[in-house]
């Protein structure tokens, strides 16, 4: 499903996380392996330009080498980059050089370790950008993984019926068939502002249409999924979409990131998509309105298979 992997790294390991999930999937599905440390900002934006001349990114790349050497043994393919400049600039740079279908990050500074959601709701960061302008869908690790080399049994796709969305549900019916997976699609009904205009009654007529409306749609790009239901709750999307992710032990999370923002720069970071991502338990993926359905297309959305599945390892 994955061929090549871009994950951004730091040297002080608190990208852990990310790592191990990336390696995982490279295991997984022998893919090459991209990490990549953007060096510049711990040194002084001014020092940006000297950082290759002065050895400095050499000593970085040791440093990350030395770090997670180890636990890259077992890959085959797998490249150390660092490189001077901008993190998101550099690493959407890197994912379109080399043709990467997946782009995993976690958080990027100890703070972040201890503060998730303050750290995250920085505007303007890495995590905010990448997810913005990626053409491969972004997997966001903060949380370790049990084993990242299991199947994702349970995936759970958010969508509002954007377009942006639309690309969400078909990736997630995508990774369901190649897992063969269960599949909940779920929507938010946000009543915030209307809650004193609608009864009880009303909401609940509201909820049993959106579910209907749910299937209307998406039941035919779903076919060849053998397990695949459509919820529908009441309250701040965010908080529901966590809440159902707990309840049906999601192994991801799937959602199109801004999907009601037309303009991305005026995109803020209070977003569904962040505050999910740094609050769950398991990975959340994202995808764009530059999202390149390529990225694992392994079937068409009818279910038949378009191009020769990758074989999973026989004792996953």
């Amino acid at each position: 499903m994955f061929k090549d992997i871009v994950v951004g790294v730091t040297p002080s390991g608190v990208d852990e996380c990310a790592v191990n999930a990336a390696v995982g999937f490279a295991k997984r599905f022998d893919a090459k392996l991209y990490l990549v440390h953007v060096a510049g900002a711990a040194q002084g934006w001014g020092e940006i330009r000297y950082l290759e001349g002065s050895g400095e990114t050499g000593r970085l790349r040791e440093q990350i080498q030395e770090y997670y050497g180890p636990r890259l043994q077992d890959l085959e393919h797998f490249e150390i980059m660092v490189v001077p400049g901008m993190p998101h600039a550099e690493l959407l740079r890197t994912a379109r050089k080399v043709n990467s279908d997946l782009i995993v990050l976690g958080p990027h500074t100890k703070e972040h370790a201890e503060r998730r959601s303050r750290m995250w709701g920085m505007t303007g960061s890495t995590l905010e950008r990448v997810s913005q302008r990626a053409r491969c869908p972004v997997m966001i690790v903060s949380r370790p993984l049990c084993d990242v080399e299991t199947n994702f049994l349970r995936v759970v796709v958010a969508t509002d019926f954007s377009d942006q969305a639309d690309c969400a549900v078909n990736y997630g019916g995508q990774m369901a068939r190649q897992y063969k997976s269960a599949l909940t699609m779920f929507h938010a009904l946000d009543i915030e502002g209307i809650s004193g205009q609608l009864d009880q009654q009303e909401v609940e007529l509201r909820i049993t249409d959106i579910k209907k409306r749910l299937k209307e749609e998406y039941e035919h790009r779903l076919r060849g999924i053998a397990e695949c239901e459509y919820e529908c709750w009441e309250g701040k999307p965010s908080m529901e979409i966590l809440k159902l992710a707990r309840m049906k032990e999601a192994d991801i999370i799937i959602m199109a990131h801004h999907s009601k923002e037309t303009d991305p720069e005026k995109a803020f970071l209070g977003s569904t998509v962040t505050q999910v991502s740094l609050n769950s338990a398991c990975p959340t993926m994202s995808v764009n309105k530059h999202f390149d359905m390529r990225c694992g297309l392994m079937y068409d959305q009818t279910g038949a298979v378009t191009s020769e599945e990758h074989e999973a390892p026989a004792d996953a």
